[in-house]
This record gives structure tokens, C-alpha cells and sequence, in this order.
């Protein structure tokens, strides 16, 4: 029989019924193996001490960056829902970006960059819940809220770079990595995890440093994944637009880095024009960039994706592609010309003059066509694996695939009738046709009872005892990528790391100094006697004499309310003081100084 499989679909399950999508469409569409990674922000959980930190890096950002930043920026912190007052709420985010057609879910830390670059292809920023902490203010190597919703956020609103965005993640959720990815991957979260905890062994640290270099410099020849992923670090986190004499930033982790948004423009930090070359450039993540990349549109960014694009195993397909499927230990899909797609683990190919002859998977296998799986051939049934040739027939001009019904029986092969097929390479199929697969114009499977395939020379490739055989039909493998077809059908589980980021049990004299910036904040909000803040500094003085932060909050509001000037006096000696005696402290105290002389106007929504 002749089957159209657009009727043959199995039913997709039903969403996770305590999934909440924000009521935005795109988080909305998000499948199965992407949502494991989603944590719930627990906004009541961020302390007073942690939206001090958020306002005082986008005070610093919105006057510095009004300057280096590239155009949109600034208006696009409006256009996120992003406010400098507040740690922006995730329904606060989804209402802004649904307008331009985005959404943001929060994560815990650090995702594999697969799944981190397949939210960006269903349009979907990945926020880390937790905040830096105070004592990493400039810079953290975890990624944190204020780097993505400040840092890649305020951006997406150009059109142009969210485009860019979300090509760049439809292009890295096909690319091929490695084992050693995935122990890069978890060196670098272990690290970025230890360098957050406030009480973290300098020791491990150490180790972990170690570790990290280890598996950099033991990587092997770098897969599509890790070469990717350097293109995606100097354009997203760490990418400049203009001219290498007057570059902007538009990489998040520069926008989101009060640090090195300003060091980055310095002389000694090369800048080099944004071409394919920059794939060659390895990066470190707990160093600041030696070398930036200027692009001179986000259209070039879109050239260079394409060059690299053209290198890699889902366009290149062929031994290539299959090679590394092989080389990659995971769950891939090959593409025949047909467009059955056959997604499993594979094992072994065979050629004949660099073109693949015969292809097998092993373990849990499943065959779709245009990404939906084919009905009855999900990895249930195929779960012992997958073979089949690949090629013409013997004397055949034209592909089988490309045969019609009608051909298809003028050369004996009709359903319920015996048939022997032999291919070009001398690979033969003998069996009774049990049932032809079609669908757009094109043959893509024929199923054989009491079946014999046998190869090259003669060696038996499937045996009638095993049971039916399942051909695929097309004359080449024209893709090969990465991940099943049909990922909500294969369920397939993206690798998940067992760590979890560091959460802090608070003492009391913390949570004393939360309840003083509490208080701050609230004279700072709704008014009323500022000479409160007085007994707020003194409580600072005799229990928390090494906090800036709040100090600084102080001094500011009584310097804008001409208020407390004794008070205020003290509290600038004592900054000053604290500048020149602790050099970690001089830049962000006196940035801080300049921000009360030079307030930021603009109020963004709240």
C-alpha cells in the first residue's frame, strides 16, 4: 500500500501542566528537552543587598554606556522592560519582549551551549536566576541576571541583531560536538560555580583553575560545536560594531561588565576586523579578551555564519557528516535525498569512492520526514537500531526515490509481491514488499518481509529471522546533524549537569546589613525623615564597617536632598579613605562619587 505521511503523525504529549509560559507565545513553544533546564526565578528571593548591586551597575552602565554602546541599546532597555531601580521580574521581561516577538525563562547557571543556542532558535533569551554578588560587582565569570537581561536584553530590539540571534541558534542546534565538550563544559561551570560561593576554598578554586586549562589545552581538533561557539563569543557576548577607529559595544558580556566596558576601549586591547578568521581565536572566560572583533554591520555577521555554515556536517552531509556522527558518541540525524531523516546513534558507514553505501545505527532509532516522526517508527520500534543502503539501483537512471507508483510496479516492486533490488555498489535488498512510504513527490521507505540484504561481498547485512526490514530509499546523505529529528517524540534528554549553583545560607549580621539597605532604599522610594539615614550610617559603622555599597546609597540621597551635610561629610571621609587604602575598592567608589555629582536623569519603566 501507498501511504501519505501526512497522515501519519502520532500525537504530540500534551505540555507539562505547571509549566508557566508567561503567556508568551515563544516560551509558549518550547519543547520537552529545552524545559528541563528552566528553574523558577523565586523573585522574593533577592535581597535588598542584590538590587543595590542591579542599581548600581546600571547606573554605571546607562552613564557609560550611553556613549560606547551601540544606538538601540539604551532605548532597548525600555523596550525588555528593564528598570535601573529593580532585578527585573520575569513576566516584567515576557510582557516587554512578546511585543517584539522574544520571551525569557531562568535557568540554574550555566547550560551546554546546544540547548543554550536552541533557546535562541525559538526566539527565547536563557536568564541566570542569581545575581553576583557584591564582592564581584565589575565581573563575574557565572552568568547572572544582570548579564542577560542587561546585557543581551536591551539588543534584542534591533531587528537586525535578533535576526542574527536567533539564525545563529537555529545553526548551532545542528552542530556536531564531542565528548570533550561536555567536560569543558562542566569544568567551566564548576569553576564559575566556585568563583560565586562566598566562602569558597581558594584551593578548590585553584584546581578547578587547573582542571579548566587542562581540558582547554587537551581538546583535541575542536568540534563544530566548540568552533561555533568561539564565533558566538566574540560577536554575542563579546562583539563591537563601527570602524576599528570609533567600535561600539553590542556584546553582552561587555555590556554587562562595568569593568571591562571601559578597559575594552583601550589601546592595548586589539581590535581586529570580524571575519571567518575569528573562529581561530580561542577564549578564556575568567580572563578579560586580549583581542576584540569589530564588525562593520550585523549583516557581516550573517556572512560569516553563512561561511562557516557551508563547513559543517548538516550542509556538507556525506562521509563527512556521517564521520562525525560517528565521532560525537550521541544521538544524530542523517538526511537522505528522499528526506527521510534517520535519527539514532550511529556506529558504521560504508563507502565506495567517497560516497557512503550503507549506514547502521545502533541502539534506540527512530526514521521522520520534515522533523515529525513516521507513525510506528519511533526508537520503541527501532530499538535495537537501524541499516540500510544509500544510492541508485543497478541500470537505473533515475534515483528510486523518484520513481512513481506506477514505476515502482513496472519494475517489480509492488506491494505484496517478492522483489530483489541491487544497487550500484552490489549491495542487494530480496524480500517481499510489504508496504511503500511516500510523501512530497518523493519515495522514502519500503518495508520488506522475509528479507535478505547482502553486501559488497556477500557478507549477510540483515537476515529474515531478524524479523522486517526497513529500507530507506535515496541516493545520497545530504545532512547529517546533530540531535533527533523529531525531538519531542524521540524524548530525547539533553545532557543535563548534575551540579547546581551555590545558594547562600544568610547569618544574622547579614541579614542585619539587608535590612539596612532595606531601609535605604525605602527613604530613597517614598521620602520621610532623612535624618534616619543617620542612625543607618552609625549601625553601619559599628556592625558592617566594611560595606561601600550602602554608604555610597547614603550619601547619595542626602547629597541630592541637601540634607545631613555633617552626616554626609563623615561618610565621604570614610569612602575616601576606604578608596585609598583598599586600590580594589578606588574605581567603584569613585564612580560612584561621579554618579552623585552627575545623576542619571532618565527614569526607565518600572
Amino acid at each position: 500500500m501507498l501511504k501519505n505521511t501526512n497522515f501519519a503523525y502520532p500525537t504530540k504529549p500534551k505540555l507539562m501542566a505547571s509549566f508557566n509560559d508567561f503567556n508568551n507565545p515563544q516560551v509558549a513553544a518550547l519543547p520537552a528537552h529545552l524545559k528541563q533546564f528552566i528553574v523558577n526565578q523565586h523573585y522574593a528571593h533577592y535581597t535588598p543587598i542584590d538590587h543595590a548591586v542591579w542599581r548600581y551597575v546600571m547606573r554605571q552602565n546607562y552613564s557609560y554606556l550611553k556613549d560606547v554602546a551601540y544606538y538601540p541599546y539604551i532605548p532597548g532597555l525600555e523596550k525588555a522592560g528593564l528598570s535601573i531601580e529593580k532585578i527585573p521580574s520575569l513576566q516584567e521581561m515576557n510582557d516587554a519582549l512578546g511585543k517584539i516577538g522574544w520571551g525569557a525563562v531562568t535557568v540554574d547557571g550555566f547550560i551546554p551551549p546546544a540547548a543554550f543556542m536552541e533557546y535562541q532558535a525559538y526566539r527565547v533569551l536563557v536568564i541566570a536566576a542569581d545575581i553576583r554578588q557584591l564582592k564581584h560587582i565589575e565581573y563575574t565569570p557565572a552568568p547572572d541576571i544582570i548579564h542577560e537581561s542587561a546585557g543581551h536584553a536591551p539588543i534584542i530590539a534591533d531587528k537586525d541583531y535578533h535576526e542574527y540571534l536567533s539564525y545563529f541558534g537555529s545553526i548551532g542546534a545542528k552542530a556536531m560536538f564531542s565528548a570533550q565538550d561536555f567536560e569543558l563544559y562542566e569544568a567551566i561551570r564548576a569553576l564559575s560555580i566556585l568563583k560565586e560561593m562566598p566562602d569558597a576554598d581558594e584551593n578548590e578554586i585553584k584546581q578547578a583553575e587547573e582542571l579548566l586549562a587542562h581540558r582547554q589545552e587537551n581538546m583535541g581538533e575542536p568540534s563544530e560545536m566548540a568552533l561555533l561557539s568561539r564565533l558566538h563569543w566574540w560577536t554575542v557576548e563579546y562583539g563591537l560594531i563601527g570602524t576599528l577607529e570609533n567600535p561600539k559595544i553590542y556584546g553582552a558580556g561587555l555590556l554587562s561588565s562595568i569593568g571591562e566596558s571601559a578597559s575594552c576601549m583601550d589601546c592595548d586591547i586589539k581590535k581586529i576586523p570580524y571575519t571567518i578568521n575569528a573562529v581561530n581565536y580561542t577564549y578564556d572566560i575568567t580572563k578579560t579578551q586580549p583581542q576584540l572583533f569589530v564588525t562593520p554591520t550585523f549583516q557581516n555577521l550573517i556572512d560569516v555564519l553563512e561561511t562557516f555554515a557551508n563547513t559543517m556536517s548538516f550542509r556538507r552531509g556525506g562521509v563527512y557528516g556521517l564521520q562525525k556522527a560517528i565521532d560525537s558518541k550521541n544521538t544524530c540525524t542523517a538526511v537522505y535525498s528522499s528526506g527521510l531523516q534517520v535519527s539514532g546513534t550511529f556506529a558504521d558507514f560504508k563507502e565506495i569512492n567517497g560516497e557512503p553505501v550503507f549506514i547502521k545505527t545502533i541502539g534506540p532509532s527512530a526514521l521522520a520526514i520534515d522533523n515529525r516522526e513516521l507513525k510506528g517508527h519511533g526508537k520503541d520500534y527501532h530499538k535495537d537500531g537501524f541499516s540500510s543502503p544509500v544510492g541508485k539501483l543497478k541500470g537505473h537512471a533515475m534515483p528510486l526515490e523518484n520513481l512513481s507508483i506506477e514505476e515502482l510496479n513496472y519494475f517489480g516492486i509492488e506491494q505484496g509481491k517478492a522483489a530483489v533490488l541491487t544497487f550500484e555498489d552490489g549491495i542487494t535488498v530480496n524480500g517481499e514488499v510489504k508496504e511503500i512510504i511516500s510523501s512530497n513527490g518523493k519515495t522514502q521507505l519500503i518495508t520488506f518481509t522475509n528479507c535478505t540484504v547482502k553486501g559488497v561481498s556477500g557478507e549477510v547485512l540483515f537476515d529474515p529471522a531478524w524479523g522486517v526490514y526497513d529500507m530507506a530509499v535515496g541516493e545520497k546523505i545530504v545532512s547529517v546533524f546533530c540531535g533527533a529529528a523529531d525531538k519531542e517524540q524521540f524524548l530525547e534528554i539533553a545532557y543535563k549537569s548534575s551540579t547546581t549553583t551555590h545558594h547562600v545560607d544568610y547569618d544574622q549580621s547579614t541579614i542585619e546589613l539587608q535590612k539596612l539597605y532595606q531601609q535605604v532604599r525605602n527613604r530613597r522610594q517614598k521620602g520621610g525623615d532623612y535624618g534616619f539615614l543617620g542612625n543607618v550610617w552609625q549601625m553601619l559603622q559599628r556592625y558592617h564597617h566594611d560595606d561601600w555599597l550602602c554608604a555610597l546609597e547614603i550619601l547619595e540621597i542626602l547629597d541630592h536632598e541637601e540634607a545631613e551635610p555633617q552626616v554626609a561629610a563623615e561618610i565621604r571621609s570614610f569612602l575616601e579613605k576606604k578608596a585609598n587604602a583598599e586600590p580594589e575598592y578606588k574605581k567603584l567608589i569613585n564612580d560612584g562619587f561621579y554618579l552623585i555629582k552627575h545623576p542619571v536623569e532618565q527614569k526607565l519603566v518600572v
